[in-house]
């Protein structure tokens, strides 16, 4: 599982002109279930998604594709961890240690 963090790098107006791209982005990822939660950060400089797979070069590909890093509107900080325990409606994601 990874945990994909955006920060802001340019200002929000420059990432609010993004926003339908980054939306329909969005949607490409959950429709292949990568994706499983995503939202803005409080306070608003940027975002975190909650993504699952096996590959965290497919990951980085696919952060990568996000038209906020294309434009260079935001970067992306990645971190994967092993879900070894989760609440019981995310019970398909739970992993064992190797």
């Amino acid at each position: 599982m990874f945990v994909l963090e955006l920060t802001c790098t340019a200002p929000v107006e420059r990432v609010d002109a993004l926003m339908r791209e980054h939306i329909a982005w969005l949607d490409e990822s959950y429709a292949a279930g990568v994706f499983i939660a995503s939202g803005r950060k409080n306070p608003r400089d940027g975002g975190v998604i909650l993504a699952v797979g096996e590959d965290r070069a497919a990951i980085e590909r696919i952060a990568a594709a996000d038209p906020f890093a294309e434009h260079g509107v935001c970067a992306y900080r990645i971190t994967e961890f092993v879900a070894t325990r989760t609440a019981p409606e995310l019970a398909p994601y739970q992993q064992r240690l190797p």
